[in-house]
């Protein structure tokens, strides 16, 4: 395989790819034979890492505005209990092109949503990161305490635990390659699960030596509710269930205290930080600061476009960086490398991954080439890409293959697959 050279670029400088690795960062002289691309004044990143998404919730954009959590999940059950394997196939894949359009090159989708019990939705997932050409941290989520039993969930969209973990035991049978796609195991959250489902998870995941996801600590209601089902904090019944550890990662994380960061620090485990839908439904802001001096691994994390509309990751860079200077108040708590950090190593930390998110010789390659034409006057190339307007990538690859080039998804009709969707959702919202 001819070896890629890319040269020219304004950060780090030039970058030499062989067998899908990076073999060297900084001069490099391109040998005969070699495949030369030229990025004059652009800004090279490794690829970004998303560690939290719902691909589906591309069905139901726009929709429940101005709820809390707990209200917005009640509007939208019900219609999200209508989806069809096609829609949550076509929701994947603007979902996964729109990632990569905005510099992921590793995706992780939370998809805890199996109407009739069908699971050929993961393999429509797994079908759809394929056809894009990302890497997928495929969570099979899952929730089996419906609203009869106390959960908040309708009854009709919760699975029975044996099924769910039978169903689990499939899909990681079925696309788990530990390169591609990684299968985690994800019960949803502490108000649509089961004690049961968290530690059979957690021994499951543990047998084939997974990592575990869940939401956690996002709501001030979702800490009311814990208190009152358990008369403890959500944290305090990650213990009991077998969930503190460096194999697991957490969506969200706002509400911890000082005890609380100290002992997943001190455990390793990891938080997905979505700084934009949590402003969306008001939930809080992350002690990002906080939990990085604790130990723990910090990713950035889109959510799904039902709670941030937006649904590319490159903007989370930005929101994270002001969210956690308005919270703390200080203009220096996350600076531009600090944040480009937890958008990239950060997340690879939380999933698992010590081959993707920095560029150093013997690194995936997975980067994302970053337009800077518009940022010669900035100093320092990294803080005028953060600081910045909202940018889409000019290339992406993943293990050295193309899956953006100049601007453009390869893999699919991006326009083409948005109309699509639009047409989906009208007719899932008319059935509705």
């Amino acid at each position: 395989m001819s070896r890629l050279v890319i040269r020219g670029a304004r950060h780090p400088g030039d970058i030499a790819v062989e067998d899908g690795r990076i073999s060297a960062v900084g001069p490099v002289e391109a040998q005969p034979g070699d495949h030369v691309l030229r990025c004059d004044g652009d800004i090279v990143t490794a690829g970004l890492v998303n560690t939290h998404h719902h691909l589906y919730q591309w069905m139901t954009r726009g929709r429940a505005d101005g709820c809390n959590l707990f209200d917005w999940l009640v509007h939208l059950y019900p219609v999200w209990g209508r989806l069809s394997v096609d829609d949550v196939r076509a929701a994947a894949m603007v979902g996964l092109g729109e990632l990569a359009a905005t510099g992921c090159t590793t995706a992780s989708d939370h998809h805890y949503l199996v109407p009739r019990g069908d699971d050929e939705v993961f393999d429509a997932i797994v079908d759809a990161a394929g056809t894009v050409g990302l890497r997928l941290h495929l969570s099979r989520g899952s929730m089996d305490l419906g609203e009869s039993r106390g959960g908040l969930p309708p009854d009709h969209v919760v699975e029975d635990r044996d099924a769910i973990l039978a169903s689990t035991e499939s899909v990681i049978a079925r696309h788990h390659d530990g390169e591609m796609v990684h299968v985690v195991v994800a019960p949803c959250s502490p108000f649509s699960v089961t004690p049961e489902l968290m530690v059979e998870s957690a021994d499951l995941a543990r047998r084939h030596g997974l990592r575990l996801h869940t939401h956690l600590c996002e709501t001030v209601e979702e800490q009311a509710h814990c208190l009152e089902r358990f008369g403890r904090r959500p944290v305090e019944m990650l213990e009991d269930w077998g969930w503190v550890g460096d194999d697991v990662w957490l969506a969200h994380g706002i509400h911890i205290d000082d005890d609380e960061i100290a002992m997943l620090g001190r455990a390793g485990t990891g938080i997905a930080h979505c700084p934009s839908s949590n402003a969306r439904i008001a939930a809080g802001m992350c002690r990002v600061t906080d939990l990085r001096a604790a130990g723990c691994p910090v990713g950035l994390g889109v959510d799904g476009v039902a709670s941030n509309e937006v649904g590319g990751l490159f903007p989370e860079i930005r929101q994270a960086l002001y969210t956690a200077r308005l919270r703390e108040m200080r203009p220096d708590a996350l600076m531009p490398a600090d944040v480009l950090e937890i958008a990239t190593s950060g997340g690879a930390r939380c999933l698992g991954l010590d081959d993707v998110g920095r560029l150093a010789p013997g690194q995936r390659a997975d980067l994302a080439v970053w337009p800077g034409d518009d940022l010669a006057d900035v100093q320092d190339p990294l803080a005028g890409l953060v600081l910045g307007p909202d940018r889409r990538a000019r290339h992406v690859l993943v293990g050295g293959r193309p899956v953006v080039v100049d601007g453009e998804v390869v893999g699919i009709d991006l326009a083409g697959a948005h109309r699509d969707l639009a047409e989906r959702s009208r007719r899932l919202w008319d059935g509705a």
